[in-house]
């Protein structure tokens, strides 16, 4: 029997051929130019705020409110050297006090975070206990408590325990971080499969070497990602230690601005410190944009790597 050739060979011609991939665009098809226009505003919207810090910490007192340039853009004289030297020697060099204040609590609340995080987010996704999801639902109920509401709480049991006004009165409080123990429980049950696991287990390594052996190495861009999120909410926190502590040499650099900020509303003295204020507030947000920048890469795949669940 004779086969016909135009039975077997496709056309490609066709309907199936001239079928365009999902998602493609032709040379006519129009972009989202509003989707576009939506981004560029919100870009403007978040940048304005740090573009005024960048402009105002050029400024002196007067060149903040009365400047010829207005209050986003630079004025005829350039005073960010003499802002950064003045607020270095102000009270003796208090601000670096602050700052290595703001340093010490972060990475030590961060460090501790990120520790009992690990272990807790780990716990939960690898193993089998008695009421395990009870307590994960209280972790995940905690999320949405706000950190103000538990000020008063947390000062009454340090006041108890006479930790008020030492440096573990912030320490402690920020070693705990229900939303980090989620996102390791998220990542740790997509990131570490059981078979693995137990490979490990069948070759004769215990708990602790499957954990820091095996486990531990995969978990490299959550570990990142929740050390910076818990270093910067630490960095950030106001409410706390504006609560617990008393004394100006243990405060972190965002209460000791805000005292400045207090100090020159009010007038004390006739003291005005506002250049003070912006310039300091400046510099302090440096090593943020630097660990978010070194880090980028980590924290982003762990945080799309959690999502995925």
């Amino acid at each position: 029997m004779a086969l016909n050739v135009s039975e077997v060979t496709p056309d490609l011609d066709g309907p199936a051929a001239r079928r365009k991939p999902a998602g493609s665009r032709g040379p006519g098809a129009r972009r989202p130019i509003g989707a576009h226009v939506f981004l560029i505003l919100l870009i403007l919207y978040f940048a304005l705020p740090l573009w005024w810090l960048v402009v105002g910490s050029t400024k002196d007192i007067s060149g903040l409110f009365t400047g010829t340039g207005g209050p986003l853009w630079f004025d005829n004289e350039f005073h960010l050297v003499d802002n950064i030297r003045q607020l270095f020697t102000q009270n003796g060099g208090l601000y670096w006090r602050w700052l290595g204040n703001s340093f010490l609590y972060a990475f030590s609340g961060g460090i501790g975070a990120t520790v009992f995080s690990i272990l807790a987010g780990y716990g939960f996704a690898k193993y089998r206990f008695r009421g395990r999801n009870l307590l994960f639902s209280a972790v995940l109920g905690s999320v949405m408590v706000p950190m103000t509401a538990l000020v008063i709480p947390t000062f009454v049991l340090l006041a108890q325990m006479g930790l008020t006004n030492t440096i573990w009165a912030v320490i402690l409080p920020s070693l705990l971080s229900p939303f980090g123990v989620y996102l390791m429980r998220v990542y740790t049950q997509d990131a570490v499969p059981d078979e693995l696991l137990d490979a490990a287990r069948v070759d004769g390594a215990g708990d602790l070497r499957t954990f820091f052996s095996v486990a531990l190495p995969l978990l490299r861009p959550a570990i990142v990602t929740v050390l910076l999120l818990s270093t910067v909410a630490t960095w950030n926190n106001y409410f706390l230690p504006l609560a617990v502590l008393s004394d100006t040499k243990l405060l972190p650099v965002t209460v000791g601005l805000g005292a400045w900020q207090a100090q020159s509303q009010s007038g004390a003295a006739g003291t005005q410190l506002w250049n003070l204020v912006v310039t300091g507030a400046l510099i302090s947000i440096i090593p943020l944009i630097i660990s978010f920048l070194a880090l980028q890469k980590y924290w982003q795949g762990g945080l799309s790597l959690g999502s995925l669940k």
